[in-house]
């Protein structure tokens, strides 16, 4: 997929990383609304994100809403 080769050769995600630039491909391709995971490194860095989105828009293309399961289900408010 292009845009996975593309996050790696233009340096948003390392070398190491080519799998999460899959998943972040695929669901961008798709047109999925969120993309949930636990990598937090990678993926679900803030950072990260803002790098994959300047490059993504360019091409008319939207990052998906990335987070965890916890942070999409929000915080627990049974105190």
């Amino acid at each position: 997929m292009a845009i996975a080769k593309d996050l790696v050769t233009e340096n948003i995600l390392p070398r190491k990383a080519v799998e999460d630039a899959l998943h972040i491909a695929a669901a961008t391709v798709h047109g999925m609304d969120f993309l949930l995971t636990w990598n937090c490194k990678h993926i679900a860095n803030p950072i990260i994100q803002e790098s994959i989105a300047a490059y993504l828009a360019p091409k008319g293309l939207f990052l998906p809403f990335i987070c965890t399961p916890e942070e999409l289900l929000g915080a627990d408010n049974d105190e």
